[in-house]
């Protein structure tokens, strides 16, 4: 049995944690007294919905094997990363099959893996061809929606794919959307230069959620009617935002919660394969890109046209604080409660009863980094260590 003792996240409230197995046990409020307003922090683990890999590897690579998925995962741990998503980007129909067996396969060799692996994200092919909306993703791997390619997927991934990110305007998409609703599957709008009446095309047909909003899209467009402003308007869609100090600017952070509202908006960090590799130049799908000091990963040769991220989701997390004026609870939620919202999974929280994924950390406030003691992952400690 585990027990960590911290300040909740939420309340501020002194509480003692006991740990059963794979559950919360008990939560108890402790008395404040000399030295409980030092505690740790207590939250549930993030959650990130997107996270492309890590280290080198990407989930999309031809030649992924199971053992270099469990590489890529379990450094998650020491950013407060309980649960995620591996998403598959723009590839080959060799590197998908490939790369969602190999997942598939984690999962089944080890328990961890598969509490850690929420699903899988699917981010195209089924894309804009247009430079800008298509980012960094490879044209030459876009192609039209196609129902029956997707469901060799969904086969090879054991069932675990449970979000697709496409264009609207993509040939199919809107059949594509009605097909993936209908069978569990929660479609995204992103990687899009669609026109008004395609994207609320797509949302009448079920997407509910925006992709990296704000991000690829093209560096110059229509003041309105625009794909953005379509997207921000629409209530029936979530949005979820690269908050990690390099894709979105501050105004535009500040305007999409504001739009949206805390409750739904999703934080991601949408790390690249690269994350967690020095800086330098690198041979990437998309050709050759480069990750400066700063930590952005640009296309190589100039240090605007953004290729990626390599910062984790925590940065993320300090970041919308620091730039939205937001609390503790608001930035944890929008990237662990929120998640579970959109996917329908099963939300942490300290309460007896429930997963025990929780993070113990310290923060001192706005402009501060997240300093984590402990990563605690359905009742195991994953990184860090519980101070009693």
């Amino acid at each position: 049995m585990l027990q960590i003792q911290g300040r909740r996240y939420d309340t501020g409230e002194a509480v003692r944690i006991e740990i059963e197995g794979e559950r919360i046990r008990s939560v108890e409020k402790v008395a404040a007294q000399p030295g409980t307003d030092k505690w740790p922090l207590i939250a549930p683990g993030l959650f990130d919905l997107q996270i492309n890999g890590h280290g080198g590897t990407w989930f999309s690579d031809e030649s992924l094997t199971p053992e270099r998925v469990i590489r890529t995962l379990e450094p998650h741990f020491k950013f407060g990363i309980t649960r995620l998503m591996p998403t598959l980007v723009t590839a080959s129909h060799e590197a998908f099959v490939s790369g969602f067996t190999a997942i598939r396969k984690a999962c089944e060799q080890d328990r961890w893996v598969n509490q850690m692996v929420a699903g899988c994200h699917q981010e195209g092919p089924y894309i804009s061809h247009e430079d800008g909306p298509r980012g960094a993703h490879p044209l030459q791997h876009v192609r039209a929606a196609d129902w029956d390619e997707f469901c060799r997927y969904q086969e090879a991934s054991g069932g675990r794919i449970r979000l697709l990110t496409l264009a609207p305007e993509a040939e199919g998409a809107v059949p594509f959307i009605r097909k993936a609703v209908a069978s569990g599957i929660t479609i995204a709008i992103g990687h899009t230069g669609a026109n008004s009446d395609q994207v609320t095309a797509a949302v009448d047909a079920g997407a509910r959620l925006s992709t990296h909003l704000g991000n690829g899209a093209h560096g110059q467009i229509c003041r309105h009617p625009n794909y953005i402003w379509d997207q921000l308007g629409d209530s029936r869609l979530m949005a979820s935002i690269i908050t990690d100090g390099h894709h979105l600017p501050p105004s535009v952070i500040r305007s999409i919660i504001a739009a949206k509202g805390t409750s739904n908006v999703v934080i991601t960090c949408d790390a690249a394969g690269l994350a967690g590799c020095p800086p330098g130049k690198y041979q990437a799908a998309s050709g050759q890109v480069e990750i400066l000091d700063d930590g952005r990963i640009v296309i190589a040769g100039q240090n605007q046209l953004l290729a990626g991220s390599s910062l984790a989701t925590d940065v993320c997390v300090a970041h919308v604080m620091n730039v939205a004026d937001l609390s503790l609870r608001e930035a944890f939620d929008m990237a662990g409660r929120n998640p579970c919202h959109l996917l329908g999974c099963e939300e942490v929280q300290i309460a007896a009863g429930s997963r025990a994924d929780l993070v113990t950390f310290d923060y001192a406030g706005p402009g501060s980094r997240i300093l984590w003691n402990a990563t605690i992952a359905s009742g195991e400690l994953r990184f860090g260590s519980i101070l009693h």
